[in-house]
């Protein structure tokens, strides 16, 4: 679990101060008291990359706030926190669609769009050289996640139905290491795993990516808070947008920096290539822009597309729509025109 940088330094460089009854800023320690919120996230850069770059710039402290960061693997275990009652928020990827049209949570903040980190790769020496090509083959991938939803896209757009493949659901790794170890011919998945197969099997060949459907079929991650808690706690949310956004203006303005800042204090374990290559498969965009895909509506469209998906797959009866769940008043009322 990443409990990640709780502020210890300012905390311990305040000690005396606040023994004094006082502030690092001179006033009442109680009049500067910093509201608490559990941030759920998944540890990927087109989720987290924003919150460690406002972690870095000081925004979540400037904005009043005091976030218990804590790492979850998938956005099922995000979800089931957050019914849960053991975070306020969370940030993920593919499932904002999902969940929140099952009736589970409601999304208030777009995080980045994935636009080319989902891919689907194939062995030549296994017969698969076009699309075409995969009819009654088996595919590997996690099933429910961005890489299925980019996937079930492609068979469409193939006029394919997705009962045509044969659909082998693992986790990520081991979906990659079967399409490395040759026990499947196809594998759709995300960015960085695409380093390995590129290494691994040299002569696998990347038949396309979600770049292709873009921006008709553009897969939004975004947050997400319980209904109770956005009602009752909408002043504290419009300030986590506040914090967000600048660090999200660092990564459109300052982007190499905004890169080598990541690497180098949040995601020192991921080699600085893999950082780079993740960041160019996604697309965020400057607070202009992002307020525009939010008043036309853009961006409940793209979340409607991908609920469609679930409601097929997992047969929700009656999911909410994404002009129900999906909340753009928020940061329309924080970043104005």
């Amino acid at each position: 679990m990443l409990d990640r940088r709780r502020f210890i330094a300012a905390s311990c460089g305040s000690l005396g101060l606040a023994a004094a009854g006082l502030s690092p800023l001179g006033g009442p320690a109680l009049a500067q008291a910093r509201t608490k919120i559990r941030i759920g996230h998944l540890h990927t850069l087109a989720v987290d990359g924003q919150i460690w770059l406002a972690d870095h710039l000081g925004s979540w402290a400037k904005n009043g706030l005091d976030p218990q960061f804590k790492e979850f693997k998938t956005g099922i275990e995000l979800f089931t926190a957050l019914s849960g009652g053991e975070i306020d928020m969370l940030a993920t990827g593919a499932v904002i669609s999902n969940f929140p049209a099952r009736g589970q949570g409601k999304m208030f903040l777009a995080n980045s769009i994935e636009f080319a980190t989902a891919q689907l790769w194939v062995r030549e020496d296994q017969g698969i050289r076009q699309f075409s090509d995969l009819r009654g083959k088996r595919v590997a991938t996690t099933a429910g996640t961005t890489a299925h939803v980019f996937l079930d896209n492609a068979l469409r757009e193939n006029q394919f139905q997705p009962t045509d493949i044969e659909l082998v659901s693992k986790p990520m790794p081991e979906a990659v290491n079967a399409f490395i170890t040759g026990e499947v011919p196809a594998v759709a998945l995300w960015v960085p795993f695409n380093i390995a197969v590129r290494e691994k099997v040299t002569w696998a060949k990347k038949l396309l990516d979600a770049g292709a459907y873009y921006p008709s079929a553009a897969v939004v991650g975004g947050w997400a808070a319980s209904a109770a808690y956005m009602t009752s706690n909408r002043p504290v949310l419009a300030r986590v947008i506040k914090a967000w956004t600048e660090g999200n203006d660092m990564l459109i303005a300052r982007s190499n920096e905004a890169l080598n800042v990541l690497h180098e204090k949040y995601y020192a374990q991921v080699p600085d290539r893999d950082m780079r290559e993740q960041f160019g498969a996604m697309r965020v965009f400057p607070t202009a822009v992002w307020r525009r895909l939010y008043s036309n509506g853009a961006i409940t469209d793209w979340l409607q597309q991908v609920s469609n998906f679930y409601a097929r797959i997992g047969k929700i009866e009656k999911p909410v729509p994404a002009v129900d769940y999906f909340d753009p008043s928020l940061f329309l009322s924080v970043i104005k025109a």
